[in-house]
């Protein structure tokens, strides 16, 4: 364990203008982890934004999300990934989770640190099965960094310690990163942690990128967001969400005239398996739909800094999570 690294510790110095000298530095970072660990809420704290959704249901993140962060002479690319399925065979949804440890192991071969994410003080059934994995997949020598996440969910913090110890023992990782993804400080105390493994070169991004996804993308991930916050464990998590429509009107032209406020028109369809998960997404008398909408629109205008129209729709489409097809069509890689 590196001296300063463990719970209590100060955070490092945040990146002042004496970093800027340095040679610039520019790598790929995967965040890994067993489903509902909290991968996604350190992501966009790591990059000051919200880019990738959350919320209580596991296997909320489907996609690979690519989150980017510049602090003085380094920048952070990081990649978000699924979390692995563990229970694939014989399981209805075997595709789509084939699927999804096919996203994370791709991911896995590009980067150039892993950084391994689970609850502090925790080591489950599923958090072994995904080191296993790991330990599995090629990473040539690629540093993985343990993120012992939601320290502040711990009642006796003293109890992290010899935790701490047991991991040592499990896995030779590089560095042991006890943190809340809730604390400023600990997102700056990590990327200065992971800093010095990333590779000296130029950086592949502009100073202000926060990520590779287009805002069609986005517009879909929050309105699944809402879907499954608002229907809880009601709605099986083999439900989707389509945009069939991005259309942007006003805003800045080519010539730099401003013709009118932004405005984006969104279209989406909310793909279930069952007509049974159709009523329970519109809900009685269409107030849930109207409600998933509502929030949805109100989060992209923030986003998109625009005034947002937005239709949703309800389709159903039996067993499209185990149709090798209806997946890519979906845009599941």
């Amino acid at each position: 364990m590196s001296p300063g690294h463990e719970p209590g510790a100060e955070p490092g110095p945040e990146p002042g203008p004496d970093l800027a000298a340095a040679p610039q530095r520019c790598g790929h970072i995967a965040i890994v982890g067993r489903p509902n660990v909290g991968k996604s809420t350190l992501l966009n704290a790591l990059v000051g934004q919200k880019i990738s959704i959350t919320s209580k249901k596991a296997q909320t993140t489907r996609h690979r999300i690519t989150g980017v962060r510049t602090a003085g002479a380094s920048q952070f690319v990081f990649v978000d990934t699924p979390g692995f399925q563990t229970r694939q065979l014989g399981d209805k949804r075997g595709a789509l989770n084939r699927t999804l440890n096919r996203t994370v192991l791709a991911a896995l071969a590009d980067v150039d640190v892993v950084l391994f994410v689970c609850e502090a003080g925790r080591f489950t059934l599923d958090d072994a099965k995904v080191l296993a994995l790991l330990q599995e997949a090629s990473l040539e020598g690629k540093p993985t960094i343990l993120v012992a996440n939601k320290l502040d969910a711990l009642v006796r913090r003293q109890d992290v310690l010899p935790w701490l110890r047991q991991m040592q023992e499990r896995h030779p990782f590089a560095e042991f990163v006890p943190m809340s993804a809730r604390r400023a400080a600990d997102i700056e105390r990590l990327l200065g942690i992971v800093a010095p493994y990333l590779p000296e070169q130029p950086w592949q991004h502009d100073a202000q990128a926060l990520t590779d996804r287009s805002e069609r993308f986005l517009a879909g991930e929050l309105v699944r967001e809402k879907l499954f916050r608002l229907t809880g464990d009601e709605l099986p998590y083999t439900s989707t969400v389509v945009v069939e429509k991005f259309e942007e009107e006003g805003g800045e032209s080519a010539e730099g005239a401003v013709p009118g406020p932004r405005r984006v028109r969104i279209a989406a369809s909310i793909v279930v398996e069952r007509d049974a998960h159709k009523g329970m997404v519109i809900g009685e008398g269409g107030e849930r739909l109207k409600r998933i909408g509502t929030e949805a629109r109100q989060e992209l205008e923030k986003l998109l800094e625009a005034r947002v129209f937005l239709e949703l729709w309800v389709k159903v489409r039996s067993g499209w999570a185990d149709d090798e097809a209806h997946l890519r069509s979906y845009g599941y890689e």
